[in-house]
Parts: C-alpha cells; sequence; structure tokens
C-alpha cells in the first residue's frame, strides 16, 4: 500500500510536499479499531484485510438500513466504506446520522474525518470543532483537527492543535508523527525528523511512524538511511522501489523548479551535448 501511494504522487507540481500530505493521518484510517483510532500508512500486524472491510461493509450496512438512527451502526457502516475507498457514501451515511444524533461525538467526530477524506475541508473543520467540547477536548479530535489544517496549508495553526493534544497524550507517537509531518510541510526538515525519531522511540513497533521517518530522511537525500528504515516493515524489493519513486519525485520538482527559473533541464542539457556533438 505505501508503494501505491508513492506511485500516484509521482506526477505534478510540488510533489515531495503531497507526498507529506499523503502521510498525515486522519483518525480512523483502515485499523481494526473503532473510528477514534489513528490510521496507517502501511499494513501492520494489526490491519485489517479489503475482505474483512467488504464484509463489514455487508455486515454494518444491514444493521444500518434495519436502524439508520443508530449512531453504532452508521459509524462502523461509513468506516467501512471510507476503508474500501467509498468515501462520498460514508458522508452521506455520516450526514443522515448527525441529523438524527446532533450531539453524539462520535458521529460528529467520524463525520468531520470523513468530510476530510472528501477535501472539504472548511466544513471537516467546522463539525470537527463540535466533536469536543473545551473544559473536555479529545486529543484525538485535537489531531484530526491539525491534520486538516495541514492540509489546508496552515501548518502553524496545525501545530498548535498538535501540541494542546500533546498536553494531554505527552509523547502519543500518532500525534508526534503528524507533529512531524507538519515540520517537514513547512520545509523545516531537521525538526521534522528529531520530533519523528522521538515518535518512533515511543513507537517502535508501529510501522506508519518509522515509514514517515523514511519519508523525511528520504526528502533530506540520504536515500541510503530511508531505505534500510523502510526494510523494517517492508521487503527489500519494496523499499528500494519505494526509494526509487521517492528520488523520481524529488528530480521531477528540482526539474519543474529550474525549468520555472529558465535553467535548462538535465534532459536539455543533454540534448544540447548532442547537438554539439553532431556538428
Amino acid at each position: 500500500m505505501y508503494r501505491s501511494k508513492f506511485k500516484a504522487l509521482s506526477k505534478g507540481h510540488l510533489l515531495a510536499s503531497m507526498a507529506i500530505l499523503a502521510a498525515l493521518t486522519m483518525a480512523g484510517c483502515k485499523t481494526t479499531r473503532t473510528a477514534d483510532t489513528t490510521g496507517s500508512i502501511v499494513a501492520s500486524s494489526g490491519s485489517r484485510t479489503e475482505a474483512e472491510w467488504r464484509r463489514d461493509v455487508d455486515a454494518w450496512g444491514e444493521r444500518y438500513r434495519r436502524d439508520p438512527k443508530n449512531p453504532e451502526a452508521a459509524v462502523n457502516y461509513a468506516q467501512a466504506l471510507r476503508s474500501t475507498g467509498q468515501r462520498e457514501q460514508a458522508v452521506a451515511v455520516l450526514e443522515q446520522s448527525s441529523i438524527h444524533n446532533q450531539n453524539n461525538m462520535q458521529v460528529l467526530g467520524a463525520y468531520g474525518r470523513a468530510l476530510a477524506d472528501t477535501g472539504n475541508y472548511g466544513q471537516a473543520l467546522d463539525v470537527l470543532s463540535r466533536a469536543h467540547t473545551p473544559d473536555q477536548p479529545d486529543w484525538r479530535i485535537l489531531s484530526a483537527q491539525g491534520a486538516v489544517l495541514d492540509q489546508m496549508g496552515k501548518h502553524d495553526d496545525a501545530r498548535r492543535y498538535y501540541m494542546s493534544a500533546l498536553k494531554i497524550v505527552p509523547d502519543e507517537p500518532s500525534v508526534m508523527s503528524n507533529l512531524g509531518l507538519s515540520y517537514a510541510l513547512s520545509k523545516n526538515l531537521r525538526e521534522a525528523e528529531a520530533t519523528l525519531r522521538r515518535a518512533n522511540a515511543y513507537s517502535s513497533k508501529e510501522p506508519r511512524v518509522r515509514q514517515n521517518l523514511a519519508l523525511v530522511v528520504g526528502l533530506q537525500g540520504r536515500f541510503q538511511e530511508a531505505e534500510d528504515i523502510m526494510r523494517a516493515d517492508l521487503s527489500p524489493e519494496e523499499a528500494a522501489a519505494n526509494v526509487a519513486d521517492l528520488r523520481h519525485m524529488l528530480a521531477a520538482e528540482k526539474s519543474a523548479n529550474d525549468t520555472k527559473k529558465g535553467k535548462p533541464s538535465p534532459r536539455m542539457l543533454q540534448q544540447q551535448a548532442a547537438n554539439r556533438t553532431a556538428e
């Protein structure tokens, strides 16, 4: 799954930033737990298979159709839909559930995350702000709000939410992982790496944190070190392929930046050299 993310991000502008944004986690993605759990980039030992999620779509879908007002059925059905790529339908399910359960924090939290999945960031922030209260803040919601703000390019604001979450759960790896990626989006790769190394130290069994660390190390051009980190969770072939994709993304972004500045690309330089040789 990690490789497919890189492949999907191998074209277009600001590729490195896109890779980091893809790594940001919104609570409730592809885990065996509830919609309040933080997601993962790579499959871990606790991750569920596609077939299991599809069985959940059928089972929870049936319960939801029998009782659309049931918040548990709606949240679990929507989670299964999100985990099988049916994001718009998940939003529709949770939108209806939020009408019937206007003060249910779990429904609102799941709805906000689902909205963020579909790129409705402004609405997601509004809903997430109602998924907890100032006197009883939920660190998972705070982290999700931070991830949405990072998606919107508001990195300073995002980090304030992560810091608030860390006051509740100091050294929580999932929050520190998002905080590290937020630093990376602000091009502060040194602070990003330091934060992700701390997160990894507190969560040595969590592949997602380790792979995010590998991404940031690779963005600094330390490709062999990044590959070595990836090999803790991926096969040597997968790790090498991911690093090759990262190299390609960085080279493509550099070429695009050089073109904007009027600098000839490596391909243009090669063509010029060939023309001179032909002369």
